[in-house]
């Protein structure tokens, strides 16, 4: 059965746009050229890859440059920083745990981290409200202005110790890195295996999105970026087009092994979009995952609600279901309109792009359009 699952996705993306029907493809290429106009640096610091799934088809579309200096366009199969995308893998992972009976969604984080105070503010901190930003955790590293400093483990335990909360969990949205840390933190105590490898083998494998990395950072073979990634990763761009880091490199405030970036492509993450849409054979489990982390459990606002780690717009427009990531060079959008069949993801190289912006506006036009009316 795996066999079939796997020949089934390679199948989806191995040739995704030669099968599109040519007219849809041309009005699709216009829309989103249109919209993406915006995001791509004039000046050739960064570019912008889209993957588009829509009726059933994957459309790929790449402008600008992956690395400027090198005259390296853009393609599918280049590797993006993915930002906070990397949150609804783990929110996949902690949804296929509940369905399997391997956790719950109320159990105390401190339950699995030990070393965390029970009968502290951070010991009445659940799962749950980590994964919908509920928590009321917040650390300095989460919001401007960044600081120059981070955590090892030793430290950011201490830290969680010592946090007082200013209104008890469960009770406000204040969105946090430091509480999908502190996630990660919980399923790799829970399974006893290392998150790269977790991600890997219950969500990579079986999706076979083999140009999806999440480097361990460390001094093992998993530490750092293979030279094949590394090779195809981007270089990223701040907000005014200077290079920052180098291609494949790792940010964090956090210094221990697993808390950096996860790279993919366009053609990876088109595959990780359709099966969100529930356009890929996958097994019971996943597809189960993959739907409850879209449910939504948390009113932000009044069009807002809070699923794990996915964001869903409501309103009088079509239901988005979303997810932005953005660092100082890098910036990212998945956005679906599950209904529709019709979903979006958006992958930059410069910093403060906001393609969130974009992807809905292409969502919502293509979605008004006479073809995809339901």
């Amino acid at each position: 059965m795996r066999l079939v699952t796997m020949a089934s996705i390679m199948a989806l993306v191995a040739a995704p746009a030669a099968g599109a029907d040519r007219q849809t493809e041309r009005i699709v290429e216009r829309i989103v050229a249109r919209h993406v106009r915006s995001i791509v640096p004039p000046d050739g610091g960064g570019g912008v890859a889209v993957a588009l799934r829509i009726e059933g088809q994957t459309l790929f579309f790449n402008y600008g440059w992956a690395d400027r200096a090198n005259k390296r366009p853009i393609t599918t199969d280049t590797l993006f920083n993915l930002a906070s995308l990397r949150k609804v893998f783990e929110t996949t992972l902690l949804a296929q745990a509940v369905g399997n009976g391997e956790l719950r969604l109320d159990d105390p984080v401190a339950k699995y981290v030990v070393e965390l105070d029970r009968d502290g503010d951070i010991g009445r901190v659940t799962l749950g409200q980590l994964a919908t930003h509920t928590s009321g955790l917040l650390l300095p590293q989460d919001h401007p202005p960044w600081p120059d400093w981070g955590y090892t483990l030793p430290e950011f335990i201490r830290t969680l110790n010592a946090w007082k909360a200013d209104k008890t969990p469960g009770q406000q949205h204040l969105y946090t890195h430091a509480g999908y840390v502190l996630l990660q933190l919980a399923l790799e105590r829970r399974y006893a295996m290392p998150i790269d490898e977790l991600i890997e083998q219950r969500l990579l494998r079986p999706l076979a999105m083999t140009s999806t990395v999440l480097p361990r950072q460390d001094d093992g073979a998993r530490g750092r970026l293979a030279p094949e990634h590394k090779r195809r990763a981007v270089q990223g761009y701040s907000d005014d087009g200077e290079p920052i880091g180098q291609p494949g490199s790792q940010q964090s405030y956090y210094h221990w092994p697993g808390t950096g970036q996860m790279y993919s492509s366009p053609r990876d993450m088109a595959v990780f979009l359709a099966a969100n849409l529930g356009e890929v054979p996958v097994e019971r489990s996943l597809r189960e995952a993959m739907s409850l982390a879209q449910q939504d459990v948390w009113t932000i606002g009044p069009r807002n609600r809070q699923a794990l780690a996915w964001e869903v717009l409501v309103g009088d427009a079509p239901t988005i279901t979303e997810k932005y990531g953005g660092l100082n060079n890098a910036s990212a959008y998945i956005g679906m309109m599950p209904r529709r069949k019709l979903g979006i993801v958006i992958l930059g190289n410069r910093g403060n792009q906001y393609p969130n912006e974009a992807g809905r506006r292409i969502l919502l036009e293509l979605a008004a359009s006479r073809r995809l009316r339901a």
